[in-house]
């Protein structure tokens, strides 16, 4: 499989999920560790519009700022970071995640809101769970005033603001619900 090449100022879907489905997040303490290094890595070189992390995937819509070989580089030092310490805590070796992470460049503006919706909605559609109230994804960082590493402001613009954004999020998760419903 011929994996796409990153461009600077394109925004990209990338995500994994554990070899053979393996569970890549036990705890909430994986969870913060994992964004913890994101963080780190990541510093202006790429901007973060959404993540979710489940227990055996994750999604990261991320903006390059800088160019494709130097990202690459830092997405891979860090999922091989992340992959290390949870190798390291649960006593296991080999791989952790499935041989390379998977990106997909978004077309246009309107794929990159509908992304950023179903990215967001992750832990309804896999496990039912309130999307609101999750709390290893982005949607929480856009209705606080914390500070955080979640390009908030360009991403409520995206919408049209937080009204809309909030708006959008609850259209999708009804249509998510009368799709999942069974009499």
């Amino acid at each position: 499989m011929k994996l796409e090449v990153l461009e600077k100022d394109c925004y990209y879907h990338i995500f994994n999920r554990g070899i053979d489905g393996v569970t890549i997040f036990e705890n909430d303490n994986n969870k913060i560790y994992f964004l913890n290094q994101l963080s780190r890595y990541s510093e202006d070189k790429i901007s973060i519009l959404a993540y979710c992390l489940m227990s055996n995937h994750f999604h990261l819509v991320i903006r390059l700022n800088t160019e494709e070989k130097e990202v690459t580089q830092l997405l891979s030092n860090f999922f091989n970071s992340y992959a290390k310490a949870f190798n390291k805590q649960k006593n296991r070796t080999g791989s952790l995640f499935e041989k390379h992470f998977k990106r997909i460049k978004l077309k246009d503006k309107n794929y990159l809101k509908q992304l950023i919706l179903y990215v967001h909605l992750n832990p309804t559609h896999h496990f039912n769970l309130d999307f609101k109230s999750y709390k290893f994804s982005s949607f929480q960082a856009f209705l606080s005033n914390k500070e955080t590493k979640i390009v908030r402001d360009e991403v409520l613009e995206l919408f049209g603001g937080l009204e809309n954004f909030l708006f959008c999020h609850n259209q999708k998760n009804n249509l998510l619900n009368e799709t999942y419903t069974f009499e």
